[in-house]
């Protein structure tokens, strides 16, 4: 009875846990890149679908509308590869990189500024926005001037 209570014990030991969740970390990270990939080509071939039918064949006067929407799809792609590679970059170094992350926000809000609507749009919604650019900037800014200067 002793023994199976030493191994309990040590089963449970702070050094085993932490192995067990660095286990399950590993494992969700990889289920996560596996259902970003299936993202990203779902996001793909609703890009291509759009460029087919809104930019072959546009209705008249609807050109520049397309645009703006297919400017949207492509960043909408650009920012699942962005959150892709946050996830790779986790499973490489097990270290969340905050200057992928903040890049990957400012491509996200960039991408709501290139197909927001002016004309249904708030003027506080804009002053969010624009409060959202540069906090990111500056904490983009900062970070990556920490980091250049651990790497020389």
């Amino acid at each position: 009875m002793s023994k199976l209570i030493k191994k309990l014990i040590e089963l449970t030991s702070d050094k085993n846990f932490m192995h067990l969740i660095e286990i399950v970390e590993v494992i969700v990270s990889k289920l996560l890149s596996l259902l970003m990939v299936l993202v990203i080509f779902a996001t793909l071939a609703d890009l291509t679908i759009f460029i087919i039918k809104e930019i072959l064949s546009p209705a008249e006067g609807s050109f520049s509308q397309a645009l703006f929407k297919t400017f949207g799809l492509f960043l909408n792609v650009l920012i699942a590869l962005e959150i892709l590679e946050n996830i790779t970059g986790y499973l490489k170094k097990h270290v969340l990189q905050v200057e992928l992350v903040i890049v990957t926000s400012l491509i996200a809000i960039a991408r709501k500024i290139i197909i927001l609507d002016l004309k249904v749009t708030e003027g506080i919604e804009i002053i969010g926005l624009g409060i959202a650019i540069l906090s990111l900037s500056i904490s983009y800014f900062i970070i990556r001037s920490n980091n250049s200067g651990k790497e020389h």
